[in-house]
């Protein structure tokens, strides 16, 4: 089994990478494999609604949109990391789930997810609630742990500072491999997937 980690600051080995890092550490201990995949400092597009998303994922090729939905296809669990922004995620990690997300959903759908937001000081459960959303529209188990999922830490290399927020994603490491864990055992036992409907859309404005 495998958790696919994004860490959506253009920083590659700043106060977001120590968070998903501690996360990492401890899905390894309870057998779990892991990577994190660096968005990076790049251009990144918006999604245009242009509705050519295909298999292969979204129209625009010149980012890591795709690389990561072919990684997601592979990963059992994942986890979005961000710096917070303004009390909110950053626009880059917003703008790379919109397409991902709507050109490749569907290898997301039934694996558990996590949110993680590092701030210097305030907006990191805004930020945090945000990241979510993505996890309810595509049928994904949400991982908690024993408080909302934040890293405090200014400068690059302040968050190992910061005693409970490391313990918070140890925890959710946790959380994230018995989740894993026991949806192995549901598949192996049998127990088959939700039968999803799908067809009806309803549109407010005739």
């Amino acid at each position: 089994m495998k958790v696919l980690m994004l860490n959506g600051s253009s920083k590659p080995n700043g106060n977001t990478y120590i968070a998903l890092q501690e996360i990492g550490q401890q899905l390894e201990k309870e057998g779990i494999e892991y990577e994190i995949f660096q968005l990076g400092g790049g251009p990144i597009r918006d999604c245009i609604g242009c509705g050519g998303c295909s298999e292969e994922g979204c129209v625009f090729k010149d980012d890591k949109v795709n690389e990561f939905i072919a990684k997601a296809k592979e990963a059992d669990g994942f986890v979005f990391g961000t710096p917070v922004y303004y009390a909110h995620p950053s626009g880059r990690i917003l703008s790379f789930l919109d397409r991902v997300f709507y050109s490749g959903g569907g290898a997301f759908a039934f694996k558990p997810g996590a949110s993680v937001a590092v701030a210097r000081r305030g907006g990191a459960s805004a930020s945090f609630d945000v990241l979510n959303k993505y996890f309810g529209i595509a049928q994904m188990p949400v991982a908690g742990s024993t408080y909302w999922n934040s890293v405090h830490g200014c400068t690059p290399g302040e968050a190992a500072q910061d005693a409970e927020g490391l313990q918070t994603m140890r925890n959710l490491a946790k959380n994230m491999a018995w989740m894993l864990k026991c949806f192995a055992l549901g598949r192996e036992n049998g127990v088959s997937l939700p039968d999803t409907e799908r067809g009806n859309r309803t549109n407010f404005i005739r």
